[in-house]
Order: C-alpha cells, then structure tokens, then sequence
C-alpha cells in the first residue's frame, strides 16, 4: 500500500500530492476558461464558444433556482469558476498514477515502512480526495456566505438565529455550522471512495481491466454531480443568509 509524501515544516504536515493536484487543478481551471472565451464573435460563434454559453445558461439556470433571477449576476462568476475547478479536481486523479520506490526514510516512510514493504509514494490523486482541500473549500463558501449576510442583508441576518422562538438559538447555531462540514465531508468522502476503488481494482492486473473502463465512465458522471452539488449548495447558503424574501421574485 502507497503512501503519500508528507513534508514537515515547523510541526506542520503538508501533503505534496495535494499540493501538486490542487495547483495544477487551478492552473487548468484557468487556462480553459481562457481557451473558451478567446476569439468571441456573435456572428460566427465557434464551438468553443457555443459550449461556454451552454455552460454560463447551466450556470444561471441553477443559480436562479435558489435566489430572486434579478440577483443571480453577481454570484455568476462564482458559480462557474466552483463548478469547473472541482469537476476537474473529481477527475484530475483518475488517467494518471505517479508512484516512487523509495530506499531510505524520507517524507513520512520510515525504516518499518520499507522493512515491511511499504515504501512507495504516490505523487498524484485529486485534490478533493484530500479532506483538507475540500475542508478548504467549504471554510471559504462559509467565510463568503456570512460576510454576504451580514454586509447585504444584516437585520434579518442575526434575526433568522433567534427564529422560530429565542429557544432555538442553540439549534440554529449548530445548523449553521453542520452546513460546511457536510460540504466538505460530502465532497471528500464519494472523490476518496472512488479513488480508493480504483487502487483496489488496479490490484486485480489485467482481469481488473473492464471494471476499470466502467468505472471511470461512471465516475466521471460522479465528478459531475458533485461538482454540480457543492455549487448549488453554496447558492442556496448564500441565498439564505444574503437575500430576504422581500427582495424580489424569482
């Protein structure tokens, strides 16, 4: 069984295959939204173009399904760049395994791990396989959605705490914080699943071929969808804590 390379610094563990994923993950974040919007032309749209509208139309759609449609824009840019970053991040683990032999104790092998036969690292896996990406993740969605409640929508903001009755204060509070941890926990527990299901089927040598062709059709579909759960998870928090009822129709 593999491990990951762990680096140390200060009494601080930082996992490198994480950190390795999650910046390439971001980088082609980055370079594909560039890539969609290049050469922008509303006679002669290419199919680039055609599929970035599709996407942005998704996009506004689900986000209109949880807030008034005259406040969806400014949450837009957001909505895409959630729901793109963790799509590839679902499936940044799955064409590639990075794995080193190693001979000595370095970056969390020790002598008993390669006495015992477990001195290979793993240098690649998705990023929110990692709890601690997806942890990430869910503190800035729980950052984002209090400071946008309490800058746009501050009375009724610290109400909704006390409602239906003060005695609920309690409850609501822990509501409050249930919501991130069930979003990362979600999130990093069906990436890790698969993940380890695939190392478990690689075991199987050639005989494990077809279930690994399967497999990694379904679990693009599975990438989807909870790219698709957390961004319209984190619209509905901020729809909750941000708009009040009053604010417009859908």
């Amino acid at each position: 069984m593999h491990k990951f390379p762990i680096y140390t610094w200060n009494g601080i563990d930082f996992d490198l295959s994480a950190i390795i994923a999650i910046t390439i993950s971001a980088i082609l974040t980055f370079v594909l939204a560039r890539l969609l919007t290049r050469k922008l032309s509303v006679a002669n749209p290419s199919k680039t173009q055609n599929f970035m509208e599709w996407a942005v139309d998704f996009v506004h759609s689900t986000i209109a399904s949880t807030m008034p449609l005259n406040r969806v824009r400014p949450f837009l840019g957001l909505g895409l760049t959630l729901i793109l970053f963790i799509f590839i991040s679902n499936l940044l683990g799955l064409p590639f395994g990075i794995v080193t032999y190693v001979h000595e104790p370095m970056l969390g092998i020790t002598a008993d791990d390669i006495a015992h036969g477990h001195a290979e690292l793993a240098w690649w896996k998705s990023p929110t396989a990692d709890l601690s990406v997806t942890s990430g993740l869910a503190l800035i969605v729980f950052l984002l959605v209090h400071f946008l409640g309490m800058k746009q929508n501050t009375k009724h903001y610290f109400q909704h705490y006390f409602k239906p009755y003060p005695i609920f204060f309690p409850l609501n509070i822990i509501e409050t914080i249930a919501k991130p941890v069930t979003l990362a926990l979600r999130l990093f527990a069906n990436i890790f699943a698969g993940e380890v299901l695939i190392s478990t089927i690689l075991m199987l040598g050639v005989i494990g071929t077809p279930f690994m062709i399967a497999w990694q059709g379904f679990s693009i579909f599975v990438g989807a969808i909870q790219a698709f759960l957390f961004t319209i998870l984190t619209m509905v928090y901020i729809s909750q804590a941000a708009i009040h009822d009053d604010d417009g129709a859908h």
